[in-house]
Parts: structure tokens; sequence; C-alpha cells
């Protein structure tokens, strides 16, 4: 499948929405150079664990970094990119979640979403964005499902928080076209028709996002 070049497409989602598993099987079929969720350590961590109050903004400026170094790297890549996560959603859902939980101060939250701002209003946005839709009992099947050590005490209020802020924010954003894909009750990865219904959504988006 021969598709055009240049594009920026990136997925958005909470955790467990299966963000990474998509972004392969794009880059599979379409052949786009993937970009996946950067883990560099945080020297914040630690100390944010401890003190999230007191932590929470060092830690979330650090991650914010890693992300716009993400972002650059792949707005400089010479073909066409899909992302797994953005610079977005760590503003958007996971620094506003610790200021509403009061993990972050008012203060603290004012002088991030300052910098965030003023920095994101040069980003380049994605040509489209994907955003995986999903309730809480799904997303904890596929958390318990793939087992990873972190997210064991992971709560349903959490993510059901962290939806909220998601879909208060996909439907705040006009800066590109969205793909809304609700995923209870399909299985993308291992049923080709569930798969097929996604490819062929964004496939009839392509000629719209190579012409801009």
């Amino acid at each position: 499948m021969i598709e055009p070049q240049g594009l920026f497409v990136a997925i958005a989602g909470n955790i467990g929405a299966g963000k990474s598993t998509l972004t392969g099987m794009l880059s599979d079929v379409f052949g786009w150079e993937p970009f996946y969720e950067a883990n560099a350590e945080n020297p914040y961590l630690s100390d944010f664990y401890k003190d999230m109050e007191r932590w929470s903004f060092h830690s979330q400026v650090f991650f914010l970094g890693k992300r716009l170094e993400h972002h650059h790297q792949l707005i400089q890549h010479p073909g066409s990119v899909v992302q797994d996560r953005t610079v977005y959603e760590d503003a958007e859902i996971f620094a506003r979640n610790l200021y509403e939980q009061g993990n972050m101060s008012a203060r603290d939250y004012d002088a991030y979403r300052r910098l965030y701002e003023a920095i994101s209003a040069f980003l380049p946005p994605p040509h489209l964005m994907i955003y995986l839709e999903a309730n809480v009992d799904t997303l904890m099947s596929h958390i318990e499902r793939r087992g990873r050590d972190y997210e064991r005490n992971m709560s349903p209020e959490y993510l059901a928080r962290l939806n909220r802020l998601y879909n208060e924010w996909i439907g705040r954003w006009k800066a590109s076209e969205v793909l809304h894909v609700k995923i209870d009750g399909i299985d993308f990865q291992h049923n080709d028709d569930d798969f097929a219904q996604i490819r062929d959504a964004i496939a009839n988006r392509l000629p719209f996002m190579n012409s801009r």
C-alpha cells in the first residue's frame, strides 16, 4: 500500500487504551516510522512519590521537556510518522489531574501551564489525531492482561478521572482533525475485521491530510 509521505499522525488515549499496539500496527500497514512513548528515567520520581505536592512541578517539567525533545525529533523525520502519546496529554491530562487532586499547588500549576502554552504554540500539530476512547472496565481489563508491575495498584477511580480529562481535552482540540475510535467491545489487535475498520477510516483521510 503506497501512501502520501510527510504525514504526522498521533495516537492519544488513556492508560491501557492500546496506543502502543495500534502505533506498531499502523506502522506496519502504512510504512510509517513509529515513535513510541519516551521512557527516560525521571530523576524526580523517587522524591515525587514521597512528597507529590512538593515535587510534582519538577517531575512534570522534566516529562514536558522530554516530550518536547521527542516531538522535535519526529517533526524532523523525512518521512511519515505515527506517534504513541503526545506532548499535549502530559499537560492537559496528567498535570491537570495532579492539580485537581491537590498534588500540585495553584502557583506551580499556573507556572507549568504558562510554560506549556508558550512552547506548544510553536509546535506543528499532527495532521490527524486518533483518539482511542474506552470505558474504565475495558481499560482495567487491558491493564490486567498486560501485567505490568507498576500498574497493578491502578484504581478504577483514577482511570475514570483521566477519562473525564481526556474527553474534555479532545472536545476542545481544534488544531487538527480527530478520528474517534471507540474500543469497547472490539479487539483490533487480534481481530482482522476490527483493525480493517480503523485502517480504512484512516486511509479515507489520507488525501485530505496530504493536501495540508
